[in-house]
């Protein structure tokens, strides 16, 4: 049914705006996703996720732990519509659970962290299997449960006196720099034509108004 909600929906918005969302869904991945920990300036945060979508990171996720993260739109510039975002905030501490449950999907978590001398960010292998970058707040970084529950840590090379990038600059250059590494590599990074086709879906629900009710409407008009 999707294919043929797909189709429908198609139709309500422009050809160029279809285009661009069957385009682009064509570089998104879930290879390299990313993990955010309790981050209390949403600007930071916000700038993260736009970053995240331009070098076509599907999912983000978002530990609230001490700190409810809020999307700051002038940051986002919209990008959080074309994003999937997983909060984590049931337990009084959901750094290991979230951990735990990416490693059960079969994710490598590296802590980005400048005090860690593990990889640097140009040494860091991408064949070895999809990976969750993680990144912890302004002035405390990580916490030491994120520390001790990491796979793998990496860092920037740094050559000034100030010790660590921002944390929206952090993530920007890494991401850059492993995004280029994987398109330039052997590596099935893309999405499954099935990620695709739902992705795609959502999309379209978010591009379109009242997008619930003309679903409803089709179905209603085409039950079998």
């Amino acid at each position: 049914m999707n294919k043929e909600l797909i189709e429908y929906l198609s139709k309500i918005i422009t050809p160029e705006r279809y285009n661009l969302i069957t385009e682009n869904v064509k570089n998104r991945t879930r290879y390299m996703t990313v993990i955010l920990e309790d981050i209390y300036q949403p600007h930071n945060a916000s700038a993260v996720l736009r970053s995240c979508d331009c070098f076509g990171v599907q999912d983000i996720h978002i530990i609230e732990n001490e700190n409810k993260y809020n999307v700051n739109p002038m940051v986002t510039k919209g990008a959080t519509k074309w994003l999937d975002l997983y909060k984590y905030n049931s337990e009084n501490n959901n750094t290991v659970s979230t951990i735990n449950h990416l490693k059960e999907q079969g994710y490598r978590i590296i802590a980005t962290s400048p005090h860690y001398d593990d990889v640097n960010l140009e040494d860091f292998d991408v064949t070895k299997g999809k990976f969750a970058l993680m990144f912890g707040s302004e002035g405390p970084g990580l916490s030491k449960l994120a520390l001790d529950n990491a796979d793998e840590f990496m860092k920037i090379p740094m050559y000034g006196f100030t010790e660590s990038f921002n944390i929206s600059v952090s993530a920007a250059i890494i991401l850059h720099h492993l995004s280029l590494k994987l398109r330039n590599s052997n590596v099935n990074y893309k999405l499954s034509k099935l990620e695709e086709e739902e992705i795609i879906f959502e999309w379209l629900k978010r591009s379109i108004k009242k997008s619930d009710m003309i679903i409803e409407d089709f179905l209603s008009k085409n039950k079998k």
